[in-house]
């Protein structure tokens, strides 16, 4: 089977190939940072981990210069995650170890839901994307 970059590059997808090839690095960071999810309680966890996938593919499409406009809507993005990474890794280790009631697993509900799972330092990077597409 072809590798999916040589397949997207013939096929002519230039973005989904920079984001495959970033999101490919990103993923090489986290098992060089040991970015991975612990056992233990107070640890890295699922959320942690995908904060750091989040952190780390948005700072190799920061960095990339193969296609401009990824570059320009991921800098900010970058730079946001890296400044707040401390606070919001421990915001996401604040809340381990605690049940929640969601209202139910497989429809769960929605309130309930945002209660526990909106992350309060998130929350300004995600109402910038929000206006930002908004205007676009």
């Amino acid at each position: 089977m072809p590798d999916r970059s040589l397949i997207l590059s013939i096929i002519g997808e230039i973005k989904a190939e920079v984001l495959a090839k970033c999101l490919d690095l990103a993923n090489g960071n986290i098992l060089e940072f040991n970015r991975v999810p612990a056992r233990k309680l107070g640890e890295l966890d699922n959320r942690g981990s995908h904060f750091y996938l989040a952190l780390y593919w948005a700072q190799e499409l920061a960095k990339q210069n193969e296609d401009s406009d990824l570059k320009s809507k991921f800098e900010p993005i970058a730079k946001y995650l890296s400044e707040n990474e401390k606070r919001i890794v421990a915001e996401l280790a604040g809340a381990q170890g605690k049940p929640v009631d969601i209202g139910g697993y497989y429809l769960p509900d929605q309130t309930k839901l945002k209660a526990v799972m909106f992350i309060t330092n998130l929350s300004a990077l995600f109402d910038s994307a929000k206006s930002t597409s908004n205007s676009n």
